[in-house]
């Protein structure tokens, strides 16, 4: 994440976009794979909104959802 928040915007391997305004940080470990969610707001990373260890490539459907509620609750407050 600090990679990310000082050198910002980056993008594959480390940094994947998902959808709009939902991104994912890449990390991988011994035999799993991190995964971090989170948005950007005026280009600033303003909230980490779901983090995840899987053992497979694909982002599983409901930490995706997971993830779009907590942003779709952070719209509502800003």
């Amino acid at each position: 994440m600090k990679m990310v928040q000082f050198g910002w915007p980056l993008g594959m391997p480390l940094v994947r976009k998902i959808e709009p305004d939902l991104w994912e940080v890449r990390s991988r470990l011994k035999n799993k794979i991190a995964r971090v969610l989170f948005t950007i707001h005026k280009n600033q990373i303003i909230l980490l909104l779901h983090g995840l260890m899987k053992k497979d490539q694909k982002l599983p459907l409901k930490d995706k959802n997971l993830a779009k509620q907590r942003l779709a609750k952070l719209r509502g407050a800003l």
